[in-house]
């Protein structure tokens, strides 16, 4: 049995954004995760959210290890991943009335951040929501010197990653006709945005 997929910060992460989900998701519906990552999220939310089928993706190199949180689960609106590559992305044959990001912006490129937010536009039900979660700089400028730090780390590992600005998301979300309804203050110098078709 191999061992799954773990990150330390989806754990410490998933109760504080679950609290903030509970707030806006109603089911029955349907949720595209943009990059599930480790599966971790996908696992928790689908458990505590059953009304809300979760729809996973991400990268080929992940898709096995959230397979794995998939086959752990006896829930049925866990679905398995599908491959997603936001540069070339696939025809999806469905909308979805939400779509959950989380800790990608600052790991993409800008230009797959662009387009993330084109995506988002097109299979998104109007009236739905768009969940962004993870560190922003406000006004140019690091809300922590542990930002500052992290900031500094991602640019050593690739020089197209870095905290973004939210003034800078906030205009690809305006161009894509999303409306921020609100900015959640989240720990560890995270933020959630959410915002409406």
């Amino acid at each position: 049995m191999l061992n799954k997929p773990y990150s330390q910060a989806c754990e410490n992460n998933k109760k504080p954004i679950a609290r903030v989900l509970h707030k806006y998701l109603k089911g029955p519906a349907d949720l595209l995760e943009i990059g599930s990552g480790t599966g971790q999220h996908a696992y928790y939310f689908s458990e505590i959210f059953p009304e809300i089928i979760w729809h996973s993706s991400d990268q080929a190199k992940h898709l096995s290890g959230i397979i794995q949180w998939t086959d752990a689960t006896t829930k049925p609106n866990f679905k398995p991943p599908f491959l997603l590559d936001v540069l070339d992305p696939p025809v999806l044959n469905q909308s979805f009335e939400y779509v959950f990001s989380a800790n990608t912006a600052h790991i993409m490129s800008w230009e797959a951040v662009i387009a993330t937010f084109q995506l988002v536009a097109q299979c998104l039900h109007m009236q739905g929501l768009y969940f962004l979660y993870g560190p922003f700089n406000y006004a140019g400028t690091f809300t922590s010197q542990s930002n500052a730090r992290f900031d500094a780390w991602l640019r050593q590992q690739a020089p197209h990653q870095a905290i973004r600005d939210f003034e800078a998301v906030q205009a690809l979300a305006t161009q894509q006709g999303l409306s921020l309804i609100q900015d959640h203050t989240m720990p560890a110098n995270n933020r959630l945005l959410v915002w409406k078709k």
